[in-house]
């Protein structure tokens, strides 16, 4: 029987957890044991008790809980002291950020922990129910909106009053992957009038199925920016001035506009230039959803509200962590399926490192590492 250790998290301000007590009972339902570091759940409203109920056992401290650990599960990255204190040939997954945190994928290695990052899996129909990409992706999606209502200090609706008609906000979402249909469908259900734009023709009808008004350059390249497996090609210099010059003029006049664009293994693309924040009248809001990234909005600051000229650029860093029990229970969720894949029917630990999703995510074994994203970084 393989034992499962989950530990408080040690990134500065992350409420999210592991592993949940509905998660423990699928992971005891897998023949493992479950070991959790008291408090571990707290900030995410799971408490200790509610582990032990499901068949877990609680830690007095994280060195309690990684002693004869075969695998240690974690929403970021695990601190120096948990990977010293992991037995070599122990897994232990997570959402790393690879490219960003060399140190600590180079320090799974020395220690020789196999190591599988979240953030690799392979988004196929057989790993749907293990993309925590995109389960955490659709929660900051949400979030950004509510952030942005509360700085924004008006109504979003349409509201028809005996003193007068307030008029609905006017909320741009850049970027229509999950974040980014998220924060549309919310920003409607809240009665802004919203718009979207995206460089993938497809996101045309997403946007549109949403109620929202698809703001892009629709000419032929446009129609042709797309690649038979669903990427955007590179567009013409001619056709990124055209659609800089829309999107320059649409900004200006929103209420609210909110940046979803992330490249992974690379510095978040500028989209929202200083001169563009500007010209927003002031009182107006953009939330940037890819500020740990180098962000797309110039001038914002992780974890700030920066003011310039009146109006608001919100930076928060890890906004799943601000609705930090559903986006647990969510990845937890994530991490179960994940784990399936890597347990045999007695629960002892038998990966297949042959299995394409488990091939996908594994960054480090037998004190390499094997991502080849990560090799020659």
């Amino acid at each position: 029987m393989a034992i499962v250790a989950v530990t408080r998290e040690s990134r500065t301000g992350e409420t999210r957890v592991a592993i949940t007590p509905d998660a423990v009972k699928k992971l005891i339902g897998l023949g493992l044991a479950v070991v959790v570091e008291t408090g571990a759940g707290l900030a995410a409203s799971a408490t200790d008790d509610e582990y032990v109920a499901a068949g877990a056992t609680i830690a007095p401290d994280a060195a309690g809980a990684l002693a004869g650990a075969d695998i240690l599960l974690k929403v970021g990255g695990p601190a120096k002291e948990e990977v010293d204190a992991l037995k070599a040939g122990a897994v232990v997954v997570g959402l790393f950020n690879p490219h960003q945190d060399r140190t600590l994928v180079d320090a799974l290695a020395r220690q020789r922990v196999t190591g599988f990052a979240m953030e690799f899996v392979p988004r196929i129909s057989r790993a749907q129910a293990m993309d925590a990409l995109s389960s955490q992706a659709n929660l900051a999606g949400y979030r950004a909106v509510i952030e942005a209502a509360q700085a924004y200090g008006r109504a979003l609706p349409m509201m028809m009053t005996a003193a007068g008609t307030i008029a609905p906000a006017k909320v741009f979402v850049m970027g229509a992957g999950v974040a980014g249909l998220q924060a549309i469908a919310t920003a409607r259900r809240l009665g802004a009038v919203v718009s979207a734009t995206d460089v993938r023709p497809a996101a045309k009808e997403q946007v549109e199925s949403l109620g929202a008004k698809f703001i892009a350059v629709e000419d032929e390249e446009f129609k042709a920016a797309e690649t038979a497996a669903g990427y955007a090609k590179e567009m013409s210099a001619e056709y990124r001035a055209k659609q800089a010059a829309l999107v320059a003029d649409h900004i200006r006049k929103q209420d609210i506009v909110i940046t979803t664009a992330l490249i992974p293994g690379r510095p978040a693309p500028r989209l929202v230039s200083a001169e563009q924040v500007a010209s927003m009248k002031r009182g107006s809001v953009i939330v940037d959803l890819a500020v740990e990234q180098g962000g797309n909005v110039e001038g914002a600051r992780p974890d700030e509200v920066v003011e310039a000229g009146g109006v608001k650029i919100v930076g928060f860093a890890n906004l799943p962590g601000r609705i930090a029990a559903d986006a647990s229970a969510l990845y937890a969720r994530n991490l179960t399926a994940f784990l399936s894949l890597m347990i045999d029917k007695d629960g002892a630990l038998a990966p297949d490192f042959d299995d394409e999703i488990l091939k996908g995510a594994l960054i480090t074994h037998g004190g390499v590492v094997t991502h080849p994203t990560l090799r020659t970084a």
